[in-house]
C-alpha cells in the first residue's frame, strides 16, 4: 500500500496511482507545511512514500541509513544548521539523491545560492500544484528545475566560480561559518575568497560588497 511516513514511522494510507518516485525525504521544520506538502505529493501520486524530518542532522542520519531516497526536498531556513549545509555531505554517498530547495524566499539571490550549493532545483513555497508536478517530473528525468531557466551572467563578472558561490551566500546574510558548511570549505579558504572579492570590488566590508555586487548586476 502506498504511504506517507513521518519521523515517528507511522504510515498514512493513500490511494494507488502511477508513481513517479518511490521514496522522498522532506526536510522542513514547520510541521503544518510539511504535512500539507506531503499530503499534496500523495494526492498527486508523485511518490509512494514521503519521510519528513526537521533538521540537517536528522536528514543526514536518515540518508546514511537508507540509500533508496530518490529525491530530497530541503528548506533553507531550518533551526540550527542552514539547509544548504546538507548538500556537501551528500558527496560521501555512492548514489546521492537530487536535492530541490523549497523556500519562502523567492528572490533571485536565493535561487542562485541554491544553484551555487549544488541543488538540482528550486521550488518556491508559494508555488501551486502544477509547479510541484512539473518539478518532480523534471527531476525524475534527471533535469534541473529552476525558475527562469538559465540565467544571464554579467559581462564584467571577473570572479571565479567558487568566489561567486561565496558571494551568493554572502548576499543571503550567511556568516563565514555557514558559508563553510554550505560549500564544504575551510574558514581560511572562505576568508581568502572574501578578500579576493572585496579587492575585486574595491570595498571594505560585507555590506558594501553586497550592495555594489547588486549594482553591477552580479546578484
Amino acid at each position: 500500500m502506498d504511504a506517507i511516513t513521518s519521523e515517528s514511522g507511522q504510515p498514512v494510507a493513500c490511494p494507488n496511482r502511477p508513481l513517479a518516485l518511490k521514496k522522498v525525504l522532506l526536510v522542513d521544520d514547520h510541521a503544518l507545511f510539511s504535512q500539507g506538502l506531503a499530503g499534496l505529493i500523495r494526492q498527486e501520486g508523485l511518490a509512494e512514500s514521503v519521510i519528513t524530518t526537521s533538521t540537517v542532522q536528522l536528514a543526514s542520519s536518515l540518508l546514511a541509513r537508507q540509500d533508496d531516497f530518490q529525491l530530497v526536498l530541503l528548506d533553507i531556513a531550518l533551526q540550527g544548521e542552514t539547509g544548504l549545509a546538507l548538500l556537501p555531505r551528500l558527496a560521501r554517498y555512492r548514489k546521492p539523491p537530487p536535492v530541490v530547495i523549497i523556500s519562502s524566499s523567492e528572490d533571485e539571490a536565493t535561487v542562485r545560492a541554491a544553484r551555487a550549493a549544488g541543488a538540482s532545483g528550486f521550488l518556491a513555497k508559494s508555488a501551486g500544484r502544477s509547479a510541484l508536478v512539473s518539478m518532480v517530473r523534471s527531476v525524475s528525468r534527471g533535469e534541473g528545475y529552476f525558475p527562469g531557466g538559465d540565467q544571464r551572467v554579467a559581462p564584467d563578472l571577473l570572479l571565479t566560480p567558487r568566489q561567486m558561490d561565496v558571494l551568493l551566500l554572502l548576499a543571503q546574510g550567511f556568516p563565514n561559518k555557514r558559508i563553510c558548511q554550505s560549500l564544504n570549505l575551510t574558514e581560511h579558504t572562505v576568508k581568502t575568497h572574501l578578500k579576493a572579492i572585496f579587492t575585486q570590488l574595491g570595498v571594505h566590508n560585507r555590506t558594501e560588497c553586497v550592495n555594489l555586487a547588486r549594482a553591477r548586476g552580479w546578484l
